[in-house]
């Protein structure tokens, strides 16, 4: 479907707050779940690795499934994907609280939540995509801090309802809150499809695909019962069947042969057409399947689309887990709880707004690269991660918590980026395969930080790991886009493809 050109305010604005809320609503809850993982580890008394599960794929598996998602998306739009994702979340939050084990939790928060606020999402941004052009940047800046306002909230609000209520009558609430997505969701209006250049043409694109085939395959259902009609040599009557409108009577022609009563024609060919219509399907399966594999195939010849998904897979392994453990690292270092006037996870989700609403607001200036913008919050980010380990105070821990937060923005402008990089047309599908390697990498992160503190004690090595992936990512983005690479290369050859890179400044072809 053809959309109208993004209208870049009107209604749109309306979508964003919606949009906000509903980012606030849904990922409230999983991303101030160090709040909740304090909890777990009491109750279930599991290992840190074991109970960094829960987190993990929350925040994971909505990543992971990001191909499916995008594909819900495109087939059943945004409004009704929003409104069967109110019933995931709200009902994985409110299983939650009557988890018997951690093994329950796995399914009701991790997959539940998980992959309810995957769909979210993949809807939200694809909503904002396609309402806003000039005004993406903050568009999506503000939308994405609905998150990150959500963490600081309920990473509070949570705190406050467990030594009121506990903890299954905290999930309860959050169950009960998360409910409201769906008074959001109704009120998401679809963009409206661009007027097609003609009535016939739209009036074709509006016919069902039986109704066409049905027609495509008349001729030649005709010729099949005709075949029986005819004797040999008896071109003329071949002729005369074909173009008559009305279906013949029973009546014996020249060579003795009876034609069939219009009834058994019409059966003969609707089994006809029923079966032209089974392969007919089977084919268009067949077809799109092979053509998504191609053109999957087609966006890792961009090596800058290649670089980027390493990059969001090592800045996920790394990036992820001190927002969910940070409650844990401080109950380690022993800090004093009456010290700790605010959580940490509020100040990583009070920042994470800041850097959001910044980053892409920055964004959206002529004169500021995107992809460099990004590739610096990574080296920033890998560089806290590595000086973590050396906070043993409420204070130092602060300042590195808020600043991994506000550097954790750069969620905001990583679909700015994969549009820049694959454009608009192909968002959707490279948007759901990076989400793909993210949620991999948000999965695996917390568990591994887990195991390393199982295994030694501290976590100083599990966040040296941290910061050197989240570095190693920021480098090799980096490497892939730096200008010499189309100096060094010889000649180019003739290609029926190429793959435009647009940076604030100028235009760089790069041809693969």
């Amino acid at each position: 479907m053809t959309h109208q050109k993004p209208p870049d305010g009107g209604w749109g604005w309306v979508i964003v707050i919606i949009l906000f809320f509903i980012q606030f609503l849904s990922y409230g809850s999983p991303l101030s779940v160090g709040v909740l993982y304090v909890e777990w580890l009491d109750v279930f008394d599991e290992g840190k690795g074991k109970t960094a599960w829960v987190g993990s794929l929350a925040s994971g598996f909505g990543l992971l499934a990001s191909p499916l998602c995008s594909a819900s998306v495109s087939s059943f739009g945004a409004r009704p994907v929003t409104i069967f994702s109110t019933f995931l979340v709200a009902g994985g939050l409110i299983l939650s609280s009557f988890a018997p084990s951690l093994y329950f939790l796995y399914f009701s928060y991790g997959f539940m939540v998980g992959f309810g606020c995957g769909l979210l999402y993949t809807a939200t941004v694809t909503v904002a995509c396609q309402y806003f052009d000039k005004r993406r940047g903050l568009a999506l800046g503000i939308i994405s801090t609905g998150s990150s306002v959500g963490m600081f909230i309920y990473a509070g609000l949570q705190k406050e309802l467990i030594s009121i209520y506990g903890l299954d009558g905290c999930l309860l609430i959050t169950g009960a809150l998360a409910l409201n997505i769906l008074a959001c969701g109704i009120l998401i209006r679809p963009l409206p499809s661009a007027p097609g250049p003609s009535l016939e043409k739209t009036n074709s694109e509006k016919i069902p695909d039986s109704y066409l085939i049905y027609h495509e395959k008349d001729p030649c259902e005709e010729e099949n019962v005709q075949m029986l009609e005819k004797g040999p040599g008896s071109e003329n009557n071949r002729t005369s069947t074909c173009t008559a409108d009305k279906p013949q009577e029973i009546t014996p022609n020249v060579n003795g042969f009876i034609a069939l009563p219009s009834r058994q024609k019409d059966n003969y060919s609707n089994k006809v057409t029923e079966t032209n219509i089974c392969k007919q399907l089977a084919k268009n399966k067949c077809h799109r399947y092979v053509d998504y594999w191609e053109k999957t195939v087609d966006l890792f010849r961009n090596k800058v689309f290649s670089a980027l998904f390493v990059a969001i897979l090592l800045f996920d392994i790394g990036g992820l887990p001190p927002a969910l453990l940070l409650e844990d690292v401080a109950k380690s270092a022993n800090v004093d709880e009456e010290s700790m006037i605010i959580p940490l996870v509020s100040i990583v989700g009070f920042m994470t707004a800041v850097g959001k609403l910044s980053l892409g607001i920055l964004a959206d200036f002529k004169w500021v690269n995107a992809l460099y913008l990004y590739i610096f919050t990574l080296l920033a980010m890998g560089v806290a991660l590595v000086a973590l380990p050396y906070a043993n105070t409420y204070g130092t821990l602060a300042i590195i918590a808020g600043t991994l937060g506000f550097l954790s923005g750069n969620w905001s402008i990583f679909p700015y980026v994969t549009t820049t990089t694959v454009g608009l047309d192909k968002l959707t599908h490279a948007y759901g395969i990076l989400m793909f390697f993210a949620g991999a990498g948000n999965c695996l992160g917390p568990p591994i930080v887990g195991w390393f503190f199982d295994w030694t004690q501290t976590y100083h090595i599990a966040f040296y790991f941290c910061g050197v992936c989240v570095m190693l990512g920021g480098l090799l983005l980096l490497i892939v886009t730096l200008p010499f690479w189309n100096k060094c290369r010889k000649s180019p050859e003739v290609s029926s493809k190429s793959y435009i890179y647009k940076p604030a400044s100028s235009v760089q072809q790069v041809t693969v």
